[in-house]
């Protein structure tokens, strides 16, 4: 009986400490989690998907383009069929195709009628039209998938960048944490060694105005850190929460500033949309041209014909019927076939204009596509010299937090035995604050420097595959 309670309580101990060790894990927030949340959640990203996907479509609508139209119909009418001798426009359409025998009087007889027509139509030569339709919707797809593309780069960049910004918050708000806890420190010993008569009042009220401006400092920093929460929230698609967040960031710098300096990115995603706008802006100047040229058509025509009024009507005019049934049933029927061309001579006025309107287009995207690159190449240049200086300030960073420790740790013994003032020790105490906060942003600039040179050449696997 005992072996079996000692088994079970073991048993439920594994249990525990499995179950807590793997909720200890699963509350690190990585950023390849916040990447992969970003790409999943983000509205403009899922926008541009559908755009991407609404383009396909109107490339596979394209393609129906080369099949001939085929429509069918069927009317079953009541009216009469008055004729008059005379010329008629229908204009706009609006014109009723009554026939009948042009009498003398007016009568108001009707009877009923039917029409059901087959017709094939098919635009089966125009000069390249067709072929140019589906170039401009391929073109179009392309460039929408470089959209989303390049949105997801430039999103992946922004996500890791608040990611780095809200852990450099963090720090920093663990520093003003210390910073807090060593003027309540200091405090302590000044209000002591105040009431016993070692030191001034005043003493006590510079301590006290120190702990004060330590808590308004933590104070700002936890909004700092709350601002910078809620950003990579609404960066992520999902509700504010408290992160934690990776620590491989501030515990060593990245190995990549050892490789090679890669070569410019000719294919940054940026660049890349930029270069499918202009694509698609000569596609569709190349479209604009084949309107200068005609249509040619093949076409025909099935009809049946049924109505209620009998050949003979215009001799007799009691030569029809009213039955539904008879007035729909086709008594006769036509066919036609027939080759057609459509040439609008003056098109050519109009084209050419809208060909050089889009040819003006094209060379401002060229402009933009030029404009972008020099801004790349130079953000290129600027992230070296953003690596230099950030390693140079990480070298920096543990002299300054040895010496200020040293030199705090030195007036804080100094002071308890009276022999420095309070004002000494509270510079030392601000010269160390001062050392962990440019600590904890050094820390967060080198990665920040990295992220800075995958943004500018395109590659944003030089930043992620280092964690």
């Amino acid at each position: 009986m005992f072996k079996k309670i000692d088994f079970r309580y073991k048993l439920t101990l594994v249990i525990l400490f499995v179950t807590h060790f793997a909720t200890g894990q699963s509350q690190v927030f990585t950023l390849n989690e916040a990447l992969e949340t970003a790409l999943a959640n983000y509205g403009t990203i899922k926008a541009k998907a559908n755009y991407a996907q609404a383009s396909g479509a109107a490339v596979r609508q394209s393609h129906k383009e080369y099949l001939p139209n085929f429509s069918i119909s069927a009317q079953h009418d009541y009216g009469t069929i008055n004729g008059q001798n005379g010329a008629f426009y229908g204009f706009r359409g609006l014109n009723s195709s009554s026939s009948g025998p042009a009498m003398e009087t007016q009568n108001w007889n009707a009877a009923f009628g039917s029409l059901y027509l087959a017709n094939v139509s098919w635009d089966f030569f125009s000069f390249g039209q067709a072929r140019e339709r589906i170039e401009v919707a391929k073109a179009a797809l392309t460039q929408n998938e470089a959209d989303l593309l390049q949105e997801q780069f430039q999103h992946q960049v922004r996500v890791a960048g608040a990611y780095l910004n809200l852990q450099a918050a963090q720090r920093l708000t663990q520093s003003q944490k210390r910073n807090l806890e060593r003027s309540l420190d200091l405090k302590r010993v000044v209000v002591a060694r105040a009431k016993n008569g070692l030191n001034p009042g005043v003493d006590s009220s510079l301590a006290n105005a120190e702990v004060s401006n330590a808590k308004i400092a933590l104070t700002r920093s936890l909004d700092t850190e709350q601002e910078q929460a809620n950003q990579l929230a609404q960066l992520l698609g999902i509700t504010p929460q408290n992160f934690i967040l990776d620590s491989i960031f501030v515990t060593r710098v990245p190995v990549a500033f050892a490789s090679p300096n890669p070569a410019p990115a000719e294919h940054h995603p940026l660049l890349t949309f930029y270069r499918h706008r202009i694509n698609l802006s000569r596609e569709r100047e190349k479209l604009f041209r084949t309107f200068n040229y005609p249509t040619f058509s093949v076409f025909s025509v099935l009809q049946g014909r049924g109505s209620g009024f009998s050949h003979d009507y215009n001799i007799n005019p009691d030569a029809y019927t009213k039955s539904y049934r008879e007035g729909i049933m086709p008594t006769r029927g036509n066919y036609l076939f027939g080759v057609g061309l459509v040439w609008n001579l003056t098109d050519n006025l109009r084209v050419q204009q809208q060909v050089q309107g889009q040819t003006f287009t094209s060379q401002a995207l060229q402009n933009e596509y030029d404009l972008v690159n020099q801004r790349l190449s130079a953000e290129q240049a600027l992230a070296e010299t953003k690596i230099q200086n950030a390693l140079s300030n990480y070298r920096e960073a543990p002299i300054q937090i040895q010496a200020a420790s040293d030199a705090y740790n030195q007036k804080n013994v100094l002071y308890k035995n009276g022999l420095a003032t309070i004002v000494d020790i509270t510079q030392a105490l601000y010269t160390l604050n001062r050392a962990e906060i440019d600590r904890d942003i050094v820390y967060s600039n080198v990665w920040q420097a990295l992220l800075y040179k995958a943004a500018a050449t395109g590659n944003i696997s030089i930043f992620t595959n280092e964690f």
